[in-house]
């Protein structure tokens, strides 16, 4: 696939680079240089009661085998939810964005990543993806059909964990809110269709493009409850406006970065050819990893101070929206946390 050059003729952007896995990256803790506020304090209690409540769910589902159950003690669901939602009405809101969150998670990991164990390619992805889809938006057709459909998602974990998921948030959540994140994780599901064509044909995009998809492939869906968390409604008709639209898709780009950066070092290791902001970054401008990373922090720095300077004048003019903002800002701020400071997931380069 060839793109235009700035002189408008196609040039043919390079493969992914070779590249040497980091080395020493032992560094945790925030990214040096990289626009943040403090998250609000993790209560351990909280966390812990969320993973015990989602431990028992995952069992009753048998989401995934008990094998996996170091990943999910290392991911920390439930302080992660706990960072992510600090205004969060109850305990059990939160332990429904865990289930959310899981689910999205095992989607992830079973059908996209490139892992012969856990069975997720990039070839047949779009088939998976959109059996998952509907595990959210239920298929309507004739009563045998649909038995023969609901039988086909009690027979998976991660369709089973998604269609739980949902259907356990619609029972808080209003019916726009519920639709709100249907649409949302089918976004989501076409970032994930869209990063797996370019590993297929090894297509290196240009970085624009690059965060264009990564638009689509982020946090979004996680973003996109967080007025039900918390116990309200941002009416459909105000969620709407493309100011609000903005706000939230900043808000999201500026923690996908984030993720970007604090998987860096994993990816390098696991897999060098696998698509991040620094690399797409040292591809197109043919320069070091260490510059690309540090560039890649300039990048979200100017997305965070978009986010944070739109937000504020946005709530200054009704305080529906600046409760909604606030809360966005509060799960960027504790997403942000919950990678700084998980050390079983990640690491950072030694570039410092």
């Amino acid at each position: 696939m060839s793109t235009p050059s700035a002189s408008g003729s196609p040039t043919r952007l390079p493969g992914p680079p070779r590249l040497v896995p980091v080395t020493q990256a032992r560094r945790s803790g925030a990214v040096p240089g990289l626009r943040h506020r403090p998250a609000a304090p993790a209560d351990p209690g909280k966390a812990a009661e969320v993973d015990r409540r989602l431990e028992a769910w995952v069992r009753r589902l048998d989401a995934f085998p008990r094998a996996w159950t170091g990943d999910f003690a290392g991911f920390q669901f439930g302080r992660a939810v706990v960072l992510q939602h600090p205004g969060a009405a109850d305990l059990e809101r939160l332990t429904v964005a865990g289930k959310l969150l899981l689910a999205e998670n095992l989607v992830d990991n079973c059908y996209c990543e490139e892992d012969e164990d856990k069975g997720g390619s990039s070839r047949g992805l779009g088939g998976r993806l959109i059996r998952a889809q509907s595990a959210l938006d239920p298929f309507h057709s004739t009563p045998e059909l649909e038995a023969r459909w609901r039988r086909g998602v009690q027979a998976d974990g991660p369709l089973r964990s998604y269609h739980g998921a949902l259907k356990d948030y619609a029972v808080f959540a209003t019916p726009s809110q519920t639709d709100r994140l249907v649409h949302d994780l089918a976004r989501l599901h076409l970032g994930y269709l869209g990063e797996a064509a370019w590993a297929e044909i090894r297509y290196v995009p240009p970085v624009w493009e690059y965060l264009m998809m990564r638009q689509f492939n982020n946090f979004r869906p996680c973003l996109s409850i967080v007025d039900a968390v918390d116990g309200y409604e941002l009416p459909e008709a105000l969620y709407a406006r493309p100011e609000i639209q903005r706000i939230t898709a900043l808000a999201g780009n500026a923690t996908t970065i984030v993720n970007d950066l604090y998987s860096f070092t994993k990816e390098l290791a696991n897999d060098p050819s696998h698509l991040n902001l620094p690399q797409v970054i040292a591809a197109n401008e043919r320069c070091g990893l260490k510059a690309a990373f540090l560039k890649a922090v300039v990048i979200h720095n100017q997305v965070m101070e978009a986010f944070e300077e739109e937000a504020a004048a946005l709530s200054a003019t009704s305080p529906l929206v600046e409760r909604y903002a606030r809360g966005l800002a509060a799960w960027v701020s504790g997403n942000h946390e919950w990678h700084a400071t998980n050390t079983h997931r990640y690491h950072l380069p030694n570039y410092w």
